[in-house]
């Protein structure tokens, strides 16, 4: 893999850098009927910076999936507001384009032909331009040769890799992934984060990147958003100052050891709050059914 990576467009840096703003203000979202309501995410606030890799992680269960469903617009929240750019997200659009953790390729279109579904469906891009992003891309990711292939006929990395290039050929203003390599084993894993830095680093596009790897989180963050256990607020915010281009050597540096450290801290804290509200939450169960017995 070439470790310095020059932009194909040297403008598309600078283009996507001033797009893509995400802003969190006091936003709650929970669930439940009134009598069993549960707060996933209260009183949030926080920004992804436009142009910037905000990387997500969080003590399992915590609401990471359910913050990636309000930025998609999937889901609206209950309190506070979400905003692209200074206006309200009110809903789903091609703007914010969605990585999931399993594979959401179509299996009856070959891989080029879902590289170009969206677009292609939409009208908003010329036919031949849209061909020629798409083969750029096949080439980037290294599925030139597999464009006629179905996607069961690839490997899971190759999925996933196919499932970015598609991501960026809509050309949104913030791609959001969540934990998009989750499954795979350690080295295709490795590869599609290297693969990822490629393209991240040659369009610089707005990422809010959800993962429960802090090593992963490391090595592509600029920055690293750790979050508390549930109802889920920032706990605290971490500048990953390593220099660009990455690979892995930089994981074994002073510098990313000290991340690493104080993030697995703050989650072990977390985690602990989470076994202690969950084992007080059985106690009081307990208790009840005893009580309920006894009557």
């Amino acid at each position: 893999m070439d470790q310095n990576p020059e932009p194909e467009n040297p403008q598309s840096a600078d283009h996507a850098a001033g797009r893509g703003h995400i802003e969190f203000k006091n936003v709650s979202k929970g669930y439940g009927e009134e009598w069993d309501w549960q707060d996933v995410v209260l009183d949030l606030s926080m920004d992804v910076e436009p142009g910037k890799l905000t990387a997500v992680v969080g003590p399992s269960g915590c609401g990471k999936s359910t913050l990636v469903n309000l930025v998609a617009g999937f889901e609206m929240p209950e309190k506070g507001a979400i905003l692209l750019n200074g206006n309200r997200i009110t809903g789903p659009s091609h703007d914010r384009i969605v990585v999931f953790q399993e594979t959401a390729l179509m299996p009856w279109q070959t891989t080029y032909e879902n590289i170009i579904f969206g677009p292609k469906i939409r009208g908003d891009m010329d036919k031949q331009e849209l061909h020629e992003e798409a083969i750029r891309l096949l080439d980037k990711v290294g599925l030139r040769d597999f464009r006629d292939k179905y996607p069961l006929q690839l490997s899971g990395g190759m999925q996933r890799r196919a499932e970015l290039a598609r991501a960026i050929v809509n050309d949104p203003e913030v791609l959001i992934m969540d934990e998009p390599f989750r499954g795979l084993d350690a080295m295709t894993r490795e590869l599609m984060q290297e693969f990822f830095l490629r393209l991240f680093e040659e369009h610089r596009r707005t990422n809010l990147f959800v993962t429960s790897e802090i090593e992963e989180a490391i090595m592509l963050a600029d920055k690293l958003i750790i979050l508390s256990n549930r109802p889920t607020r920032v706990r605290q915010i971490i500048d990953i100052e390593l220099p660009r281009p990455r690979d892995f050597h930089m994981l074994a540096t002073e510098e990313a050891y000290r991340y690493k450290s104080t993030a697995l801290e703050i989650l072990h804290e977390e985690a602990m709050k989470t076994f202690k509200t969950e084992r007080n939450t059985q106690s009081d169960f307990v208790e009840a059914f005893s009580r309920r017995n006894q009557n």
